[in-house]
C-alpha cells in the first residue's frame, strides 16, 4: 500500500512539472521546452532575424547599435531584395525570418501580402512621401539613384549619364544590377523609362537594348556586388544607389558618384515585418528603432543617409537635392508595369 501512494505521488510531482512549462517552436522548427516564469508566460525573446540588402557598413552601425539599445540579439540574412522576398514566399508557412530591411517601394509593395500589418509610432515624423499608406510598408531613408565610377580607370571617358554608358570604350566594363533580383536594378530601369522614355517608351527600351549591348553578357546578381567590382577595378562604372556609393567613398575607395543629368528617381528604402514572425514584438520594436530620430540622425551624420524624417537635416558631403534634377517617381505605373518591364528586360538581354 506505502508502495502506491509513493507511486502516485511521483506520477503527481511529474505531471505538476509538465504543467509548469510549455513547448516552444524556434525558427528552425524544433520543439523545446521553455519554463514559465511567475506569472505563467514565457520569457521574452531576445533574438530577432534580419533578412537583408543594406550594405555591410550601414549593417555595422545599425545592428550594433540596436542590440544595444535592446538586449536583443540579431541573426542578419543578407542577398538582393528579390533573392529575400522569394526566399520569404518560400518559408511563409514557417517563417524563418523576423525583419525585411531592405527594398524600394515599387519592388516590396507587390508582395506585401507577405509582411504584417504594422504602423510605427514614428510615422508621423515622417515626411509626406515616406508614410506608411499601406499599413504593411515602413520607409526608413531615402536613396536616390546614382552611377558610381572607378576614378582610376576612368581616364577620358565622360560619365554624366546614361546616354554615357553607351560609350564602346566602356563595353563590358559596366556593373548592371539584374532588374529581376535587385530592386536598384529595376528602379534604375523604371529610371531609365521614364527619363530617355518620357516621350515615348519606345526610345527608352531602344536604349536599354543598346546597353545590354555594352554590357556584353555580364550581369550582377546582387546590388551589394556593384560598388565593390567597382572599388576592385572590376568595372570602370556601376549602377547603383547613392546609399551604397556613399559607402564605398566613406571606405576610402577611388570613386565618385554621378547624379544622371537626364533624371533621378529618389526612392525611400523600405523595412517590414515578415507576417507570422516568431520575434513579433522584437520585430516592431525594430522598425520603431529604425525610424527614430536618434538612429536617423547617426546614420545621417556616419552613413551620410538620406533620413525619411522631416526633423533630420541631410547629410553633409552629399549633393542637396536641389542640387540635380529629381524625376517625380510615377509609382503606380511602376506597380501596373514591373512584372512587363521584367519580362521585356529578359528577352532583350538573352537575345543579345
Amino acid at each position: 500500500m506505502k508502495r502506491t501512494i509513493v507511486f502516485l505521488l511521483t506520477a503527481c510531482m511529474i505531471l505538476l512539472s509538465a504543467a509548469c512549462s510549455s513547448t516552444v517552436t524556434d525558427k528552425t522548427g524544433t520543439a523545446t521546452n521553455a519554463e514559465s516564469n511567475e506569472s505563467g508566460k514565457s520569457e521574452a525573446s531576445k533574438s530577432l532575424v534580419v533578412y537583408t540588402a543594406a550594405a555591410t557598413d550601414v549593417m555595422n552601425v545599425v545592428i550594433p547599435e540596436f542590440e544595444a539599445k535592446t538586449g536583443i540579439k540579431v541573426e542578419v540574412v543578407t542577398a538582393g531584395t528579390g533573392e529575400l522576398l522569394k526566399r520569404i514566399e518560400a518559408e511563409k508557412d514557417n517563417p524563418l525570418g523576423d525583419v525585411e530591411w531592405g527594398g524600394t517601394v515599387p519592388v516590396v509593395v507587390p508582395k506585401q501580402q507577405l509582411f504584417e500589418p504594422y504602423t510605427s509610432k514614428n510615422d508621423s515624423a515622417m515626411i509626406d512621401t515616406a508614410k506608411n499608406t499601406e499599413g504593411t510598408i515602413t520607409r526608413n531613408n531615402i536613396i536616390p539613384m546614382v552611377l558610381l565610377v572607378n576614378k582610376n580607370l576612368i581616364g577620358d571617358i565622360k560619365i554624366e549619364g546614361y546616354a554615357d554608358l553607351l560609350n564602346p570604350k566602356l563595353k563590358g566594363k559596366i556593373a548592371f544590377p539584374d532588374p529581376a533580383k535587385s530592386s536598384t536594378g529595376l528602379t534604375h530601369l523604371a529610371n531609365i523609362l521614364q527619363t530617355i522614355g518620357a516621350e515615348d517608351e519606345n526610345k527608352g527600351w531602344d536604349y536599354v537594348e543598346s546597353l545590354i549591348k555594352n554590357l556584353d553578357g555580364k550581369l550582377i546578381s546582387s546590388s551589394s556586388a556593384v560598388p565593390k567590382g567597382v572599388a576592385d577595378g572590376e568595372y570602370v562604372v556601376g549602377i547603383t544607389h547613392e546609399e551604397m556609393a556613399s559607402a564605398a567613398v566613406r571606405q576610402g575607395s577611388p570613386v565618385e558618384i554621378v547624379y544622371m543629368n537626364e533624371g533621378v528617381i529618389v526612392s525611400p528604402g523600405t523595412v517590414q515585418i515578415i507576417k507570422g514572425a516568431k520575434n513579433m514584438e522584437n520585430a516592431k520594436k525594430f522598425v520603431d528603432f529604425i525610424t527614430s530620430k536618434d538612429l536617423q540622425t547617426l546614420t545621417a551624420e556616419k552613413l551620410n543617409m538620406r533620413a525619411s524624417r522631416t526633423d533630420v537635416p541631410a547629410p553633409t558631403g552629399l549633393k542637396e537635392v536641389t542640387e540635380f534634377k529629381i524625376v517625380q517617381e510615377n509609382l503606380q505605373k511602376e506597380l501596373d508595369n514591373n512584372q512587363v518591364w521584367l519580362d521585356k528586360f529578359k528577352d532583350l538581354y538573352t537575345s543579345n
